[in-house]
């Protein structure tokens, strides 16, 4: 197995994602997965996976996309899962040794730097694995390589932050409560770094793929009862974030954004607005 680099250009998110993150991403699989499947279908649809496709699945975390894909593209074809977190593939490995009759295999490498072959795949996939290159268009470059002449790229990814109640309102319930945050750099490797459409047309443009159509999706996600959103509330996104730095405050916020969370309370669970782009593109 081929481990990133230690020194490697994504050193900062490779400490992260191996760290509290991956850590915290593996142990709430269940729930992250309920909240994220329809996005990552919905962006399957525009992939148009074939029976006997190869494929790689991009920062492919716990796996369930990956053995998603594995289901579609049936036993004569494959699909290789990559991502940088060692404790979310771990979770993978497991899962795809529940499913013996899937043709899966997990990597663990940085999709900007590591050699992942030349024309080798049909197509590529991403649920919300491609905003943490810190050279997004040299990632690109490098993964359009990888494919073969005319193979696709389907990925999704977040809209603005503000567009996206699901993590906007939970932190705003809370920061009257907490210290001022830092400002992020909207560019910088994260979840919300390719928010900007023509910035992400740009990129894959530069990256040397054409036929770029990016269109946005909008939903409800959650599933969970209130207490689970709250719990996934304070774990992940900039609400789990500043909880992090300063864990003592979660007693503190708890009752202001369980209000909040309520009010999105349905039968089927707590359900939230999402705001994503599906991005298709082709290696020209």
């Amino acid at each position: 197995m081929t481990s990133p680099a230690d020194d490697g250009p994504n050193l900062a998110q490779i400490e992260y994602w191996n760290a509290t993150a991956g850590e915290t991403w593996a142990r709430l699989q269940d729930h992250l997965d309920r909240q994220l499947a329809p996005l990552g279908t919905e962006a399957m649809r525009s992939l148009d996976v074939a029976a006997g496709e190869r494929l790689i699945d991009i920062g492919c975390g716990c796996g369930q996309t990956t053995l998603d894909l594995a289901r579609r593209v049936g036993p004569q074809g494959a699909v290789l899962g990559v991502d940088i977190s060692r404790p979310m593939l771990e979770v993978a490995r497991r899962r795809a040794g529940a499913a013996p009759d899937l043709t899966v295999s997990f990597r663990e490498a940085d999709v900007q730097s590591a050699d992942l072959g030349a024309s080798v795949f049909d197509a590529a996939f991403s649920r919300f694995g491609v905003m943490f290159f810190s050279d997004p268009v040299a990632a690109f470059a490098n993964l359009r390589q990888a494919l073969k002449p005319d193979g696709r790229l389907t990925f999704v990814c977040w809209r603005p932050f503000d567009e996206n109640p699901w993590m906007a309102a939970p932190l705003a319930a809370a920061l009257p409560l907490l210290p001022p945050l830092q400002m992020v750099d909207p560019l910088a490797p994260g979840p919300f770094a390719f928010a900007d459409a023509d910035r992400v047309r740009a990129i894959l443009s530069d990256a040397g793929f054409a036929d770029i159509d990016i269109r946005a999706h909008d939903t409800r996600i959650g599933g969970g009862d209130v207490e689970q959103a709250l719990q996934l509330a304070f774990r992940v996104g900039p609400l789990g974030a500043a909880l992090r730095e300063d864990p003592s405050r979660a007693g503190l916020v708890a009752d202001a954004v369980r209000r909040v969370l309520e009010d999105h309370l349905t039968p089927d669970g707590v359900l939230m607005p999402a705001a994503v782009w599906i991005v298709t593109a082709r290696n020209s």
